[in-house]
């Protein structure tokens, strides 16, 4: 273990050290006993016997060995030889041992001998094999046929686990003497499984040891540029962090770090390697990253020898040969690192001749320093007055005023050589600083230059460290400057208080620009992304902010070379902060890379960040990063990507992502669509087919997830589709912009979502757009749309098919039927009221044809029943609100309502009309005016449509209209003759009931039902009663709780009773189910003790009665209903037992309370009169 001692943190190739170390290696070979564990070589049973032939030699992992260390070495070998003869050979005494019955001895040698790391095969053999220790005649094992050469019985395979499976004590007279042996084989098996263990860990750390040397060599302070951790760099780091944690009281900590790695052993150094000494504790590594590694003064190299007298002939040869060879591999490393060092010398000092040469051409260049008028050059003499020492920028090295070769005397006072700057100061001192030399006052004193330099040593100045070195020189130029921020910044970083360390992003980022080297530029730059460890938002706009103007400064190539790097390595960040400020970045620094990395590279990184990042607000950036490539690319076959990349974030399940793609993405991809002119021939069509496939596939289930995402799209679609058009029409090229422009009207154009949703910022100005409209108008109006194709192809293509689309979708679907009304609503908002008047409209209206023979009254399939009417009426009729406009919507809808109610086609379409409308509370006299002509009609059938119609738009209405408009139009319905028109007015009371407060107009509304429910003339009809019955189970849950108590319970429980009685059979059992389905929406309601004994229960049981014939299923839950009200009863009257005298005693316990305020509220603010509160009575 020669080399193996050597502390690889304390390594130095100076030349003193270096002999200081090699002077150290021959005392401790003299004098073993001194820093060395192994025995004296006095010692004929010394270790070094049979030590390896390694051992002769110093380590070969040095990269500059000593010479005489290993002269040393060989002289050390030489005298063991010489000694050989006087020495008995180990294998001698072990068979001596073996043969004399010493086996425990023998046993405690072998022992000693592996411990030393010279295994005897004698010994090994002997202890292997099992059948040495049965003594079955009482004859020792070592006197059976054993052989003492390594021929004999003893040469077999070693075992460690026959040794376990004896019992010595059989073959014993004395028990206690052979559980003594058997508990001494058991340490040696213990021992030799812990020498394998650290055999197989030696071989592990082998390679590790033999590039100690060479890492250390090409250390770097760039830890972006190490080499991957290794297996025994990782062991190590982990003992040292474990224990860090344990001596700092982080014991669960350390626990936890122990299970998550199970395979090392924490306790014990040696597992991590055995020849890897161990470095100090990571608070020392901490403390001295910054400072010059130590000198390793206090380390020595040893040579290991042995005793040539153990050694046999060949042995002896082998080794010497050995030794010869490797002695030969130091030679050829040592005249390598030679000719190394030979060359950097010899660059060193072209670099030192060259830097000469500038010192002098800058010297003649400068002038002669200027004087003032009248005085001459001061003599250094002892009357001449002290100048004052400036901070010039010059280099003033404080250590070169103490060399011992140069010192200060009277004659030659201490100068400094200042250079002339190269620019004209026009500060007061300005002068002083041109001068060329600095003359120092000096003593009329006769001291010694040693005394001298002896006494100014008790200054106490340090040029020693890394800190001092910085401190004890000045730079004198920019260069310099920007090589000391280099070697600083690193050591200021980390002692910056977090909160204010961006106000190091300006001086990181000019050091970044200007500094010379590469390596330290990158490293500056790391340093500033890794400046905050999670930067919020107005750190993150600094450090934008600095990175553009690095950007700005340097150009295109080094910010591809040196700042995307930075950006690439954070992309995977555990903290979303980073990772954010990656993606911001990328946006940010997009207009000034290559083109070629804007559409590859950093695109890739954007998509890669888009589809795996977890966290909303960086998907967001990304999103808004990639808006900002989509307006520098122009690669055509980026295309297809970009339209991907607007589809998958289309789809992401987070708010922030989807409106960012609509506010920012989807304008800036339209932008370069358009120039590319791919808007209307690609891009918009390519979302139409989509929606087209979505509606063939959703016949049975539409996705109207998918088709919201692709409609909204194509709504963002729409300013620049419309810029598109006016940018392109005949008209362009008589725009005006001199003389007075009228402004663009207020409501002339939707809010635009975002400014980049702006038609005016599409097209440059609101000037622009202004003069285009006017001429926009104008050629609608009066001279139409020849040749103008970009608004042909939204009229024959575009519009055709989005009706027809609207056509297929289902008109159910409520949420269907808002997304396209709103998609229309902008386009006609959009393109303005001309177009819509004049292109729009006349291509429903034609689709739309008012007349019954267009429905379908037996398929319903009719254009009427589709959604395309609830889409007219609410996306294209209500795009403009003058009069001429809310009468084309009141007569559509009024002709809409009496054609499908004479065609006895579904209601759909109508319904979805007036929910959409009815949502908007601006158009509910509107809806009134249509449903009271319907009131009026002469045909019963359009006045039962009316009535139910009244039931959808009575939510959100206000009670004032409601009593002033519906409830008079409802009971002049229910005056007529026709009992289905009293009948389809029942709903509608039952909204009133639910949604109205005002108590005349609910007792109008109570009045009307129960004389549904009381006149005889309703007793057989059957059609109210199912009416009837179906509007209290769905009002009834949030109907004022007097009018369920009163009135829906009785009247249920009344219905269900005559229910009973009821002969036909198809009437019984639909009242019934009615009646299940109200009961069951009113059992969570609560009901007191009163109405449940008297009517809840009561008519349960009567329609469980009806449920045993009709629907046993249902007589189950019914059973369990009566089951639990009837538990209800009986636990209400318990608790009222209870609650009397829970009541009483929280009568006493408030009397009580009261008392004590009462007597709190007397005292003052003293604490003794406090505490008397709390004292017994006596």
């Amino acid at each position: 273990m020669a080399a193996g001692n050597v502390n690889p943190f304390n390594l130095s190739d100076s030349e003193d050290e270096a002999d200081q170390r090699a002077e150290d290696g021959v005392h401790i070979e003299k004098s073993p006993s001194v820093g060395t564990q192994g025995p004296s070589s006095n010692n004929p049973f010394s270790p070094q016997a049979d030590a390896e032939p390694s051992a002769l030699l110093v380590s070969s992992t040095r990269t500059s060995p000593s010479v005489e260390g290993i002269s040393v070495s060989v002289a050390a070998a030489a005298m063991t030889v010489a000694l050989a003869e006087t020495r008995v050979s180990v294998d001698v005494i072990a068979a001596q041992l073996i043969r004399d019955h010493y086996i425990l001895t023998a046993l405690e040698f072998h022992t000693e001998l592996l411990e030393s790391g010279r295994e005897l095969p004698r010994l090994r053999d002997y202890f292997s094999n099992p059948g040495n220790f049965e003594r079955q005649t009482g004859t020792p094992p070592a006197c059976k046929e054993q052989g003492l050469g390594p021929g004999g019985p003893l040469n077999r395979a070693g075992s460690i686990s026959t040794l376990d499976s004896l019992d010595f004590a059989r073959y014993s007279d004395d028990g206690n003497r052979e559980s003594d042996e058997r508990v001494a084989v058991l340490e040696f098996e213990l021992r030799k499984a812990k020498e394998t263990i650290q055999a197989l860990r030696t071989n592990l750390t082998q390679a590790a040891e033999s590039d100690t040397q060479e890492r250390n060599k090409n250390y770097s302070s760039h830890p972006e540029t190490q080499e991957p951790i290794r297996p025994l760099e990782k062991r190590a780091l982990n003992f040292l962090v474990n224990e860090y944690l344990l001596k700092n009281e982080y014991k669960l900590s350390a626990i936890t770090f122990s299970d998550e790695n199970d395979d090392q052993d924490f306790e014990l150094w040696d597992d991590v390697g055995l020849n890897i000494p161990k470095p100090p504790d990571l608070l020392q590594i901490y403390r001295n990253c910054g400072s010059a590694l130590p000198s390793p003064r206090n380390t020595v190299d040893v040579a290991v020898g042995v005793e040539s007298g153990e050694l046999t002939g060949n042995y002896i040869t082998q080794k010497s040969d050995l030794l010869q060879q490797q002695q030969t591999e130091v030679v050829e490393e040592l005249e390598y690192q030679i000719s190394l060092l030979n060359e950097e010398k010899q660059s060193l000092a072209d670099y030192i001749k060259k830097l000469q040469s500038e010192i002098q051409s800058l010297r003649r260049t400068v002038s002669p320093p200027p004087h003032d008028q009248g005085s001459q050059p001061n003599p250094p003499s002892s009357s001449t007055p002290p100048q004052p020492l400036l901070d010039n920028g010059q280099y003033l090295d404080i250590r070169g005023t103490s060399e011992p070769d140069k010192p200060p005397t009277e004659s030659t006072p201490p100068t400094q050589t200042i250079s002339n700057p190269t620019h004209t100061s026009s500060q007061p001192h300005a002068k002083l600083k041109s001068r060329g030399t600095v003359v120092f006052d000096q003593p009329n004193r006769k001291l010694s230059p040693a005394f001298q330099q002896a006494l100014l040593s008790f200054c106490k100045m340090s040029a020693d460290s890394r800190l001092g070195a910085e401190v004890s020189r000045i730079a004198d130029n920019e260069e310099s400057v920007m090589l000391m921020l280099g070697r600083c910044l690193p050591h200021i970083v980390p002692n910056v208080l977090l909160a204010k360390r961006e106000e190091l992003i300006p001086l990181i980022l000019c050091t970044a620009c200007l500094h010379p080297e590469p390596k330290e530029r990158d490293q500056l730059l790391h340093i500033l992304f890794n400046l905050i460890k999670r930067p919020d938002d107005e750190q993150r706009q600094m450090i934008l902010t600095g990175c553009v103007a690095f950007a700005r400064h340097v150009g295109p190539t080094r910010v591809e070379a040196e700042l995307l790097p930075q950006c690439w390595e954070q992309i995977n960040h555990k903290y979303p902060e980073r990772r954010l400020l990656v993606a911001e970045a990328c946006g940010a620094l997009a207009p000034y890379l290559p083109k070629e990395i804007r559409s590859s590279l950093v695109l890739s990184m954007l998509q890669q960040m888009l589809a795996e990042d977890k966290a909303d607000m960086v998907r967001e950036a990304v999103v808004k990063s990639l808006a900002i490539i989509m307006g520098y690319i122009d690669d055509p076959d980026k295309y297809s990507q970009g339209f991907e990349l607007m589809l998958l974030s289309l789809g992401d399940p987070s708010e922030r992502v989807v409106s960012a793609i609509h506010q920012v993405f989807i304008p800036a991809f339209a932008a370069w669509t358009t120039e590319l002119g791919n808007l209307q021939t690609t891009l918009i069509p390519s979302l139409l087919a989509r929606i087209e496939k979505l509606l063939k596939q959703g016949e049975h289930g539409l996705d109207e997830h998918k088709l919201h995402m692709f409609l909204s799209a194509l709504q963002s679609l729409i300013p620049p589709l419309f810029s598109v058009v006016i940018q392109n029409a005949p008209f362009t090229h008589r725009v005006n912009l001199q003389g007075d422009i009228p402004p663009i009207e207020v409501t002339r154009f939707p809010r635009p979502a975002s400014p980049l949703q702006d038609i005016a910022t599409i097209v440059g100005s609101r000037e622009t757009l202004s003069a285009l409209l006017i001429l926009y108008d104008y050629q609608l109006e009066h001279e139409g749309t020849t040749g103008w194709d970009s608004l042909l192809w939204v009229v024959n293509q575009l519009l055709p098919q989005l009706i027809d689309i609207v056509g297929r979708i289902n008109v159910a679907s409520t949420t269907c039927v808002h997304e396209f009304s709103r998609f229309f609503w902008r386009l006609c908002r959009t393109f303005g009221k001309i177009f819509t008047n004049t292109k729009v409209k006349p291509q429903f209206q034609e689709i739309l044809r008012l007349s019954e023979e267009n429905v379908d009254a037996l398929t319903g399939n009719g254009i009427l029943t589709k959604a395309t009417v609830p889409i007219y009426a609410t996306g294209v009729l209500t795009c403009y609100n003058q009069d001429e406009d809310r009468k084309l919507l009141v007569g559509f809808l009024e002709d809409v309502m009496t054609t499908l109610s004479l065609s006895h086609a579904p209601l759909d379409s109508l319904k979805a009309s007036f929910v959409e409308l009815g949502a908007n509370p601006v158009y509910h006299e509107l809806l009134l005016t249509v449903l009271w002509y319907g009131v009026v009609h002469t045909s019963a059938l359009v006045r039962c449509t009316a009535a139910r119609m009244f039931e959808l738009i009575l939510r959100g209405m206000s009670e004032a209209l409601i009593d002033r408009r519906v409830a008079p139009a409802l009971i002049t319905l229910c005056s007529g003759p026709e009992f289905s028109v009293r009948i389809s007015t029942i709903p509608a009371f039952g909204t009133i009931m639910e949604t109205v407060t005002q108590k005349e107009l609910l007792e109008r509304v109570k009045m009307q039902l129960a004389s549904f429910l009381e006149d005889p003339q309703y007793q057989d009809q059957h059609s109210l009663h199912m009416e009837i019955i179906r509007t209290f189970g769905r009002v009834g849950p949030n109907a004022e709780p007097r009018f369920r108590d009163e009135f829906v319970l009785p009247h249920l429980h009344k219905l269900a009773l005559g229910n009973n009685v009821q002969a036909t059979e198809s009437k019984r059992i639909d009242i019934a189910t009615q009646l299940f389905e109200a009961y069951s929406a009113l059992s969570c309601c609560f009901i007191s003790e009163e109405l449940m004994v008297n009517h809840f229960l009561p008519g349960l049981r009567c329609l469980r009665t009806d449920m045993e014939q009709l629907s046993p299923e249902h007589e189950v839950i019914l059973s369990s209903m009566i089951k639990e009200g009837e538990m209800k009863v009986e636990n209400r009257g318990i608790g009222q037992a209870e609650g009397s005298v829970s009541i009483a005693a929280s009568l006493v316990g408030e009397d009580a309370k009261t008392k004590f305020l009462s007597k709190m509220g007397q005292l003052t603010t003293s604490g003794a009169m406090l505490a008397n509160v709390f004292q017994r009575k006596k």
